[in-house]
């Protein structure tokens, strides 16, 4: 397969990185240029251009965090939405500070966004689904939170050298085991005050981490420790680069959905989450108008490469009832914010909007 982008092979080494790790060191920048046998200097110029128009591949480099880890609640949202108001109704759900990505699709529903609360949201997932279910003026909404997680990690391909239709040993990302685990520990004040800085964007200088360690009030070394606590237990997934997926030519987004029968489901999920183009691999709910339990997440150069993909699973599977569904419009793309008080003051602003009984249609099914 030919490269998915015109893009310096350096600079493509380099992507492939640290789109899987960045180092937990206080010169990472330095012990990037050591693994590709380049100077610092350069990897900084070159982590720094990155980053910047007029083409910023790197959106930006950090913690990733496991929500259920932490104590937080979360889900998919699927939502029907008339087509002459859906941007003002993206507008209006992304002013909630716990929806990370919010997508335009081309489905009937046509809005999809994932949502997170913290511990102690006094909604809760289904109250706050029906606040912006009433505030967006949609026809129906449909959460669709993880019931079984088989797979989450993207790495994109940026040498073109491998098969985007092939399956791999390697290990299926962060997995449902991994997050039972981390799930195990409990997050005290002082983990809160590192998660709060280790979620920024990290700056692209010699030193990153000598800032981040003054606004923790910690010495730089109990800043990393910490870190590679939060790592070690499963706490963070990764620490690393997230990149615009389109910037370097994977323009097709396809979120595959299968109606898989109920025992047939786990084997289904491991032999889909055993492809190295699928980046999410989740089981969730099914409703009435929604017969599709099992997503797959699947980026590519083209629509034909992720559809190559999806047929190539359908093979391995046996599993022929699927659809793909591709994201036309990017609404909102960013990372979770955890600990922030910020999901506390959107509660308190919209306290009233139960008592007021604003509704439209009812079209928010309780969950089954």
């Amino acid at each position: 397969m030919p490269a998915p982008a015109t893009i310096d092979p350096l600079d493509a080494k380099l992507l492939d990185l640290i789109q899987v790790d960045v180092p937990l060191t206080e010169r990472p920048f330095a012990a990037l240029a050591d693994r590709l046998g380049m100077t610092e200097a350069d990897v900084l110029a070159r982590a720094a251009a990155l980053k910047s128009p007029p083409r910023p591949v790197i959106r930006q480099i950090g913690a990733i965090f496991d929500s259920k880890a932490l104590g937080y609640q979360s889900t998919l949202v699927a939502a029907r939405i008339a087509e002459s108001r859906l941007d003002e109704a993206a507008a209006v759900i992304n002013r909630h500070p716990g929806v990370s990505h919010n997508y335009k699709r081309d489905h009937a529903f046509n809005l999809w966004y994932t949502l997170a609360l913290p511990p102690d949201s006094r909604l809760g997932l289904e109250g706050t689904v029906r606040r912006l279910h009433d505030l967006s003026g949609a026809e129906s909404s449909r959460l669709l939170p993880t019931l079984r997680l088989f797979k989450i990690g993207v790495r994109l391909d940026l040498s073109g050298d491998g098969d985007p239709a092939a399956r791999t040993d390697a290990p299926a990302g962060f997995t449902q085991e991994q997050q039972d685990r981390a799930a195990e520990f409990a997050v005290t004040d002082v983990d809160k005050r590192m998660i709060r800085v280790l979620q920024q964007d990290l700056p692209i200088e010699s030193r990153p981490f000598d800032p981040w360690a003054e606004q923790a009030g910690v010495a730089v070394g109990d800043l990393l420790a910490a870190a590679e606590t939060c790592r070690s237990q499963g706490r963070m997934r990764r620490f690393s680069a997230v990149l615009r997926h389109r910037e370097v030519g994977f323009s097709a987004n396809a979120m595959g959905v299968w109606a898989v029968s109920p025992e047939r489901r786990e084997l289904f999920g491991r032999i889909a989450a055993g492809f190295a183009a699928v980046s999410h691999c989740y089981l969730r709910p099914t409703y009435t108008d929604w017969p599709y339990s099992v997503f797959t997440m699947v980026h590519g150069t083209s629509p034909e490469a992720c559809e190559r993909v999806l047929a190539a699973i359908s093979a391995a599977s046996g599993v022929k009832d699927y659809a793909a569904l591709y994201s036309t419009k990017e609404y909102k793309k960013s990372r979770v914010r955890y600990f922030t008080g910020e999901t506390e003051a959107w509660e308190e602003t919209h306290r009233h909007d139960a008592a007021e009984g604003r509704r439209v249609d009812g079209g928010l099914e309780r969950l089954p």
